[in-house]
């Protein structure tokens, strides 16, 4: 949803919207409820309050082009993480840009993920980290499912990995 899409659903100006989003404004009670009403979610959700005495993450799976995207993280904005399943099916890459920087994970099957000039599949265990400035397309290889994980960071945030020396 576009910002002047939520503007006009809320009657929360857009520059309000803007900032709130951007971390410059608090939110109040006032402005999260028309939000989570316009959303279709309660309030705790929008706010991400954790449910009491319960340390699981509920993930509630969101299906798109045949993509069933479990979200693992709650916060809105900054970087986020998916489980992603994506069923067996062959299909023609259509590579695509947008902001942001992405990290991808195979937990199972094999990823085929056609980036710039690069066509290449990853297999359980092996990962990938690309500009999504660059023109890119991940999908099944079409032998199968394929299940893997995406970090993403929509202001081009890198992934940060730290790993102690080998001990000589």
């Amino acid at each position: 949803m576009t910002l002047a899409a939520l503007s006009e659903a809320t009657g929360i100006s857009v520059s309000t919207l803007s900032r709130l989003e951007s971390g410059l404004r608090r939110p109040s009670l006032e402005l999260l409820l028309p939000i989570a009403q316009a959303h279709q979610v309660p309030l705790d959700e929008l706010v991400g309050a954790p449910p009491v005495g319960d340390p699981r993450v509920r993930a509630k799976p969101i299906t798109r082009g045949g993509r069933t995207l479990y979200p693992l993280s709650r916060q809105p904005g900054g970087l986020q993480a998916y489980k992603m399943v994506e069923p067996q099916r062959s299909e023609q890459p259509d590579p695509r840009t947008h902001e942001g920087y992405e990290w991808l994970f195979v937990l199972s099957g094999k990823l085929r993920l056609v980036l710039g000039e690069h066509d290449i599949v990853l297999t359980p265990g092996e990962a990938a980290e690309f500009d999504t400035r660059v023109p890119h397309w991940f999908g099944s290889t079409g032998e199968g499912p394929v299940e893997f994980l995406s970090l993403f960071g929509p202001q081009g945030e890198r992934m940060h990995v730290r790993a102690r020396p080998k001990r000589g």
